[in-house]
């Protein structure tokens, strides 16, 4: 199996983009192509040792950079990182595509390269969140700032296909993001939304609110991407600086010391389950290929599980699921999957 990353995407690209890349080729078996500046991504590679040569490099001249506004940087950067990686997707040289770099030019770059599935409006970006009863799926989470009722039954079906073959799930518990449990709580878009999913054959359990997403009250959440990127991100702003918090109250006496030490060399596991570095990276579902994009601050280790989660969507057919799933419940005209 073959996974594009994009080598000059992301704050640390490409240093830990290829200490990412190499650890993933070694400790999960798959090919990686590494996209970008020649150059700098050897350099970086004689810094390791590939060991049976399974990290190969294609030359790409031009890199977006994460302040660029997407739409015009893909049309002027013609041959850019991201771009030449979705190509290799597109033309079967590669299996998956992989970036941490600028969010909108990745989604751009896919969508271009690979189209949407045919009867797909709009593709989504999926997260995985940890739960106390595991683990949630949580889209759109940035795709998409505005959405219609339809847009938000098909995040939901992509959400069901994604649940079931990547996370295990058997039969997954639909959720709608609202502002109260009530069928009439929320606005239009909302409203109708809850009206197209209680009638879906999904396994559709009514509203949630944001104060159920942790608690594991649904297998799959959805939301339109301005919600849903605010939610993530305000998660993300919460657990860094609970932990910053909980430092500097540690830091009081020698007694709360030793007592914080003893806490924290058992809450290994904690510290594991809440660490995005472990989910990796989220897929863009409903384009024609398998695209993951990480967080732009993403160091090797998330560089590495964002493959994995790559290779994952790959060897579970995710993509041809979701055709199956679209062509046995049709959403949407054919036209709207024109890239």
């Amino acid at each position: 199996m073959k996974i594009a990353v994009d080598a000059m995407g992301g704050d640390y690209a490409p240093v830990e983009t290829v200490k990412g890349a190499v650890e993933a080729s070694r400790e999960l078996g798959l090919e990686i192509i590494l996209v970008g500046d020649e150059t700098r991504i050897k350099e970086e590679l004689s810094q390791h040792d590939t060991g049976n040569n399974t990290v190969s490099v294609i030359h790409a001249p031009e890199v977006i950079e994460m302040g660029e506004a997407p739409a015009a940087a893909l049309r002027k950067k013609k041959n850019s990182s991201v771009a030449v990686a979705a190509r290799l997707v597109k033309e079967g040289a590669a299996e998956a595509m992989v970036s941490a770099g600028n969010t909108g030019a990745a989604m751009g770059a896919a969508l271009l390269g690979l189209g949407r599935i045919k009867g797909i409006h709009r593709p989504a970006i999926a997260s995985v969140l940890p739960t106390v009863k595991g683990r949630s799926l949580f889209l759109d989470v940035g795709a998409n700032a505005e959405c219609d009722p339809q847009n938000l039954l098909q995040f939901a079906v992509m959400g069901d296909i994604y649940s079931k073959k990547i996370l295990g799930v058997p039969a997954p518990r639909i959720g709608l993001l609202n502002i109260g449990e009530e069928e009439t709580k929320g606005n239009p878009l909302y409203m109708e939304a809850y009206k197209l999913l209680k009638e879906s054959e999904l396994n559709f359990i009514g509203n949630v609110e944001g104060r159920d997403i942790t608690g594991g009250a649904a297998d799959v959440i959805v939301c339109d991407g301005f919600v849903g990127n605010v939610v993530l991100k305000f998660g993300e702003g919460l657990a860094k600086d609970l932990l910053s918090m909980l430092k500097e109250e540690f830091k009081k006496n020698v007694f709360v010391k030793i007592g914080a030490a003893l806490v924290f060399s058992q809450a290994k596991g904690l510290r594991k389950k809440i660490d995005y570095t472990e989910s990796g990276g989220a897929p863009l579902l409903g384009v024609n290929g398998v695209a993951v994009i990480s967080h732009g601050s993403s160091q090797a280790r998330a560089i590495k599980n964002a493959i994995r989660v790559a290779g994952e969507c790959v060897e579970m057919n995710v993509v041809n699921c979701i055709k199956e799933s679209i062509l046995e419940n049709p959403n949407g005209d054919d036209d709207s999957a024109n890239g």
